[in-house]
């Protein structure tokens, strides 16, 4: 099957930085849509960002200008760099990988980021 492992949470003060990575192994299919996903406390899980395979980006309104989304195919890996974070950032990030010729949607366990002073 498909398994995806992120790595790169933790604590930053708010206007600080952070890179996510997400490694995917498996069923992966050449052609996909990998990306992140955040669930704040109390809050539905909301999209943050993705990357199809061949470089086209979507972005969260409330992400746009800070986060970027980046992935390198050869490695199975997607990267998510977030600068000038705010406390408002502050959820378990959750990697994903959509293969549309299947239909299948996999998810990561989630890595925290906590945005606080």
């Amino acid at each position: 099957q498909v398994q995806l492992v992120e790595s790169g949470g933790g604590l930053v003060q708010p206007g600080g930085s952070l890179r996510l990575s997400c490694a995917a192994s498996g069923s992966i299919f050449t052609v996909n849509t990998m990306g992140w996903y955040r669930q704040a406390p109390g809050k539905e899980r909301e999209l943050v960002a993705t990357i199809t395979t061949g470089g086209s980006t979507r972005y969260a309104d409330s992400v746009k200008g800070r986060f970027t989304v980046s992935r390198d195919n050869a490695k199975n890996t997607v990267y998510l760099q977030m600068n000038s974070l705010k406390a408002e950032d502050t959820a378990v990030y959750y990697c994903n990988l959509y293969i549309a010729v299947t239909g299948g949607r996999y998810w990561g366990k989630g890595t925290l980021v906590t945005v606080s002073s």
